[in-house]
């Protein structure tokens, strides 16, 4: 019976042209993205995927073959993006015009890579079959090809689904993100081998039995390495929950500091190894601001240390003018003892691109462009291990935060302000994210979010404590312990570029069956 029913549902899909199959297309990425964080509803994946397979089957032309992944891709990322529009309505009269061109216009964009994918396949004129496992290859290309081009934006990759399982995402450990992507999409396009009768139907049984494997291993990875702290540390981390509206009002600014402060000094105060606030938590340069810094110190735990995200400047009278998106580390005596500067910023949020020609503000407040920091660095904090910092968005992109040629660090700090995104899936999307780079390089991660979700993750990204979506608290844990080195950490791509090979192989033997 359920046979019967791919079949029909194969054939109804084949059958559909023109305007009837483009919307079909959508539907079936719409339908897919509800596998996302925080839905998790994986199972519409096994009939969402095929869909696209099944167009593809049936395109007669490079137009058409294109099309089954552009607009399919397209809902899938509408979906998986609609989050945009609540960081556009921040300030509404100024940017909320903008909210159908940057949530359709972004993941028109985005889809553009899938539709290529698509494309490449339906030139290759392979084998039905063959087609599965080169579909699965091409759209892992193009998942990691969106990590790099114009800047970046590997926002939600497909092997972000199985964050509801923790043992499927120990696979990142050895592969990463593109690696379990890779493994997912050969799963989710599997059910559509079963309309092709003999091998078929041998392919997909032998792929769809990968799942269970790999949460097999996952679950022994785990049983391998229970939770395990740093001696003697622990950490505050404080969600004040400003409204972003509110942020960066003048007549706001030192309350909101002081408010920061006085959660910090909160019960146990004196017993807390560091403090860490969000990023932007301090409205002014401390670097140059003696005052808010004395104010900020007052955070400082006994022998301990503040990490917060604040701006920063050029001294006035400096050439050229610059501010930075940064993370300083501040001491009890008001010092400055360490500083990272953000690396990878966001367009339209922190800088315009082509901004000669683009009459636009970037949203953030301010309307000089944010200049990019140095580099990754790795920073040697007193009385903590070796730190590796990350700021807001740079949690999307594997491998890219730490420094390769500085001392592998204890841990991960993340600061951001999920506030833009509002009570939408987008705060969640992001912690999956950060979750993936903890398991991904074996570092734990303390993770301060300005309205949540800020969480302890340790090095196999087991949550060891969160503060919830839009709570206002502090969150006390200790920190975990790291990992040696990971394969993933070791070789970085090499390893999902090495599994995408073998499947290209494989797509060679099974090229002429059909």
């Amino acid at each position: 019976m359920t046979l019967i029913c791919v079949h029909s549902l194969s054939s109804r899909f084949q059958a559909l042209t023109g305007w009837r199959r483009r919307f079909a297309l959508m539907a079936a990425g719409i339908l897919a993205a509800s596998a996302l964080p925080p839905t998790h509803v994986l199972p519409v994946l096994l009939i969402a995927f095929p869909a696209m397979a099944w167009s593809l089957d049936s395109a007669a032309t490079r137009r058409e073959a294109f099309g089954a992944g552009f607009w399919w891709s397209t809902g899938w990322f509408a979906v998986g993006l609609y989050w945009i529009s609540n960081a556009l309505l921040v300030d509404a009269l100024r940017f909320g015009w903008m909210i159908p061109f940057a949530v359709f216009g972004l993941s028109s964009l985005l889809a553009a890579f899938n539709g290529l994918a698509t494309l490449a396949v339906h030139m290759a004129r392979l084998g039905r079959i063959a087609r599965i496992p080169a579909l699965a290859a091409t759209l892992t290309l193009s998942e990691w090809l969106r990590s790099w081009v114009m800047s970046g934006l590997p926002w939600n990759p497909v092997g972000s689904v199985w964050d509801i399982s923790l043992p499927m995402l120990q696979f990142g450990a050895l592969g990463g993100i593109w690696g379990l992507s890779l493994l997912t999409y050969l799963v989710v396009l599997a059910p559509a081998l079963v309309t092709r009768p003999g091998q078929g139907r041998t392919v997909a049984a032998l792929v769809l039995g990968l799942p269970a494997l790999i949460w097999i291993g996952g679950t022994w990875r785990l049983a391998l390495n229970p939770e395990a702290n740093v001696p003697d540390v622990t950490l505050r981390l404080v969600q004040a929950a400003v409204p972003q509206g509110n942020k960066w009002r003048d007549e706001q600014r030192e309350a909101h500091l002081r408010d920061h402060v006085t959660l910090s000094r909160g019960p146990g105060f004196e017993k807390i190894s560091a403090v860490i606030w969000p990023e932007t938590a301090v409205a002014y340069f401390l670097d140059l601001d003696r005052l808010h810094r004395q104010m900020a110190a007052a955070a400082v735990p006994p022998g301990g240390l503040l990490l917060t995200g604040a701006p920063r400047i050029t001294p006035r009278g400096v050439e050229p003018f610059q501010i930075w998106n940064s993370l300083m580390v501040v001491t009890g005596s008001s010092e400055i003892a360490a500083i990272y500067d953000k690396v990878h910023l966001v367009p339209w949020g922190e800088y315009v691109p082509l901004r000669s020609i683009l009459p636009i503000d970037k949203i953030t407040h301010g309307s000089t462009d944010f200049s990019a920091g140095p580099g990754p660095v790795t920073l040697a904090l007193p009385g903590l291990p070796a730190m590796a910092p990350m700021i807001c968005y740079e949690a999307i992109f594997p491998g890219a935060f730490l420094a390769k040629d500085q001392p592998r660090p204890g841990w991960i700090v993340n600061v951001t302000n999920d506030g833009w995104f509002g009570i939408s899936s987008g705060p969640h999307q992001h912690l999956a994210a950060a979750r993936m780079r903890s398991i991904e390089e074996g570092l734990p991660q303390a993770r301060a979010a300005n309205t949540g979700i800020s969480a302890v993750v340790d090095p196999v990204g087991r949550v060891i404590a969160h503060l919830p979506l839009g709570e206002r608290g502090i969150l006390d844990a200790p920190l975990p312990q790291s990992l040696p080195g990971t394969v993933y950490g070791r070789l970085g791509d090499l390893v999902p570029g090495l599994m995408i090979l073998l499947t290209c192989i494989a797509v060679f033997f099974l090229r002429r069956l059909n």
